[in-house]
């Protein structure tokens, strides 16, 4: 007699089926219409293959188009039909990874030459033939011996199956010719892959390392509809005009230099000009919340990243040690620092404290170095150094709230008041792997909790995806085309007060410890710009552009009276510049539309017998507004003070 099994559905009702029954009978027995929009199932949590036998009692919950789950699916499965069109053309081709990634999929190959367009084109289409073959995805159990016999030729398979461990389960995946070792999950066959296409093909080092051979990695697109392809497409063109290595270079912001290292920004007066009102701007705000400026250096001795558990963690992301100076003490070396956080313990920890103090904000814009490896460098996006608008509060469990609160608030002022940023937040809670008792642990989520409910702010919940010293906020913002952007995250820190034995006073004449919250509204310096030059398009709102105004003199004889309007606009602290260039009016103009400055301020016989100016504004066209010079000195002065996104509006 077969053994049934209970299968608790999403509404809440519950089946019993036969033992070893497929996600796919399943939908069946529900009914014919779901069973055909069926492409995978969650079982307990896991998206399984409809194909795959169930034994136990489980939830589960089948997967059409309509859930977000079943679009890394389609596009895994999207990665194998890759791969398998690249095998038919190129046999001998080494097979790596291909995993699906946000918007789509990628799959690494060890080949002969690089792929070209051309090559990708004809892999596109022989795509096209095996997604009309329909081949059925078959998943297949192996153990270690048969995996190895089956993969004997492909040494980039063999080293990954000899990571596994011995009570790991193996599985192979066969779509026709094609067989890979995979964990899946995939769609029922090939057929029901209906829209794709391949973008590019990029060098990408085995396993990121980039002491390991060059692979070639092919990069694509899935969707369930044509229009959603379209639309992608549409936004990765977009995209490719806000480059912010493109246009980073058309307004002279920054460049990287061989002769400096990669990862290793040069700011040029420009982009310098962007950084100084960012870090003057959130210095100042920081100053009327109740922080405090610090100061820290660059090199330490190694043992306070020893101290702090950081050296351990995190040594393969720090550049190498350094021997000591001649005459210090032997056997001593130093770090260029990775972070500032264990230097700002120590002021804290400088002097006795009081619980009247607390809570203490200790705030520092401040430079660190991180050796990233080259292959994940990005221009301003993943870099070496790193300038952050790092803070650190020490304070007591029960101001924990208050503080968050507090930070939470200052991140609107900033992304969303000032930048007029669209953002979201993940509430990260403790991860299986953690230090701390659960008592302190519950105190921690629960003031995170309410300072994001009396923020009346919506968040996502990441269940265990806290860090192991404490619960986090993660904060993605979301650019002018949708993009998301990692940025910043507000971290609660009980570990480092214990490791460095930090105390106050409390109100009963005892120590305590004190709770550590860490926090950076723009994350780094360099990723905040690099995505506002996206966000923008390089047309920055005024206050923070390098150039405010450009005065231009439609005539020779006119450059002197044009100079006075530039003198006067810097004595109001507005960044002018003249454009005298023995060059045609409609060519100055276009180059100021170029560097994208917020006003054009042209000078003809006209303005200078009535003291106005015929201003030009970015973004609206050929349109003039003649004004006095005063008024629009005032203008501009209130466009900055104000933070105004747009001179427009």
């Amino acid at each position: 007699m077969t053994q049934s099994i209970s299968l608790s559905l999403p509404d809440g009702s519950v089946r019993e089926v036969p033992s070893g029954s497929t996600a796919l009978q399943v939908a069946e027995g529900i009914g014919p219409r779901l069973a055909r929009a069926a492409l995978a199932a969650k079982v307990d949590g896991e998206v399984w293959d409809l194909s795959r036998p169930i034994s136990d009692d489980v939830s589960i919950e089948i997967l059409t188009e309509k859930q977000p789950e079943a679009l890394d699916v389609l596009r895994h499965s999207a990665a194998h039909v890759m791969a398998t069109a690249v095998r038919q053309l190129y046999p001998d081709a080494k097979i790596g990874f291909g995993p699906s990634i946000r918007d789509g999929f990628y799959y690494d190959f060890e080949v002969e030459r690089p792929f070209t367009p051309e090559d990708l084109e004809a892999i596109e289409a022989r795509m096209h033939d095996v997604v009309k073959e329909d081949f059925p995805f078959v998943r297949e159990e192996v153990d270690r011996g048969q995996a190895e016999e089956h993969f004997k030729d492909d040494p980039l398979k063999l080293e990954r199956l000899a990571e596994l461990g011995d009570d790991e389960i193996i599985s192979v995946y066969t779509d026709g010719p094609f067989v890979d070792l995979c964990r899946g999950p995939h769609i029922p066959a090939t057929g029901r892959l209906k829209h794709f296409k391949l973008l590019h093909a990029a060098g990408a080092y085995w396993r990121g390392d980039e002491r390991r051979q060059m692979l070639q990695r092919i990069y694509g697109t899935a969707w369930f509809s044509k229009k959603d392809v379209d639309e992608y497409l549409v936004r990765l063109e977009e995209a490719r005009k806000r480059d912010h290595r493109v246009i980073g270079k058309q307004l002279d912001l920054y460049s990287i230099q061989d002769d400096v290292g990669s990862g290793q920004i040069l700011w040029h007066p420009r982009g310098a000009t962007i950084q100084f009102e960012l870090r003057r701007f959130i210095e100042d705000e920081v100053l009327k919340r109740g922080y405090e400026l610090v100061y820290t250096p660059h090199v330490t001795r190694e043992r306070l990243f020893e101290r702090s558990g950081h050296l351990p963690l995190y040594e393969d992301a720090q550049f190498p040690a350094m021997a000591a100076a001649s005459g210090d003490a032997e056997n001593v070396r130093y770090r260029i620092k990775p972070m500032n956080c264990p230097m700002h313990t120590l002021i804290y920890a400088a002097r006795q404290r009081s619980y009247r103090e607390l809570p203490v904000r200790l705030a520092e814009v401040a430079s660190v170095y991180r050796n990233e490896r080259s292959g994940t460098l990005h221009g301003l996006l993943r870099v070496r150094g790193l300038t952050m608008d790092d803070a650190h509060v020490f304070c007591r469990e029960d101001q924990i709230e208050d503080e968050i609160y507090g930070m939470l608030d200052l991140t609107e002022y900033v992304l969303g008041d000032t930048f007029g940023l669209e953002y979201r937040l993940d509430f990260a809670t403790r991860p299986e792997k953690k230090i701390g008792d659960d008592e302190s642990w519950d105190v921690a989520e629960k003031a995170l909790h309410g300072a994001l409910e009396r923020r009346n702010i919506s968040y996502g919940i990441d269940e265990g995806g806290g860090a192991f010293y404490g619960p986090k906020i993660d904060i993605k913002i979301r650019d002018a085309i949708g993009r998301e952007w990692q940025g910043a995250t507000i971290q609660l820190d009980y570990q480092l007060p214990e490791r460095f034995e930090l105390e106050y006073v409390g109100s009963d004449n005892k120590p305590h410890r004190p709770v550590m919250i860490h926090r950076a509204i723009y994350g780094t310096m360099e990723r905040f710009v690099g995505m506002l030059i996206e966000h923008f398009a390089g047309a920055f709102p005024v206050w923070i552009s390098p150039e405010q105004v450009r005065v231009i003199p439609i005539t020779d004889e006119l450059a002197p009276h044009a100079e006075k309007i530039h003198q006067r606009l810097r004595a109001a602290k507005i960044r002018s510049s003249v454009d005298d260039r023995s060059e045609t009016l409609n060519y100055r103009v276009r180059d100021g539309e170029i560097m994208k400055v917020p006003y054009m301020a042209v000078v003809g016989k006209r303005e200078v017998e009535d003291g106005t100016v015929a201003v030009r504004v970015r973004g609206v066209g050929k349109k003039q507004e003649i004004m006095p010079v005063d008024a629009f000195v005032a203008l501009v002065v209130t466009q900055i003070q104000e933070h105004r996104l747009s001179p427009a509006g």
